[in-house]
């Protein structure tokens, strides 16, 4: 059986939404140049921007936890398809 948070059948699942590959991410753009090239990084090459939810949920498994979670955010439109991308994944016990 996969990772479990407890005997309770909970799951901590995380949900990753950035923009897609193929469009411009200004927000990482902007941290790049105004923040990180400027301080000196230049073996930076690129950030990407992205928005981290945490959910804590009851699945009988993490693959039905990932299903519950992607199926909330996609009847909420908690991100947008047409302009972004959502990972998701459960993992076991707590994270930070």
């Amino acid at each position: 059986m996969g990772p479990r948070i407890n005997n309770n059948d909970e799951w901590l699942v995380e949900a990753v939404i950035e923009p897609k590959p193929s469009l411009r991410d200004p927000e990482g753009e902007t941290i790049l140049k105004a923040l990180v090239h400027r301080e000196g990084w230049g073996e930076v090459l690129e950030i990407r921007s992205a928005k981290l939810l945490r959910f804590k949920v009851k699945a009988i498994s993490p693959e039905e936890a990932e299903r519950l979670v992607k199926k909330v955010c996609d009847d909420l439109r908690l991100y947008n398809p047409v302009s972004s991308t959502l990972k998701v994944r459960a993992y076991e016990g707590s994270r930070g």
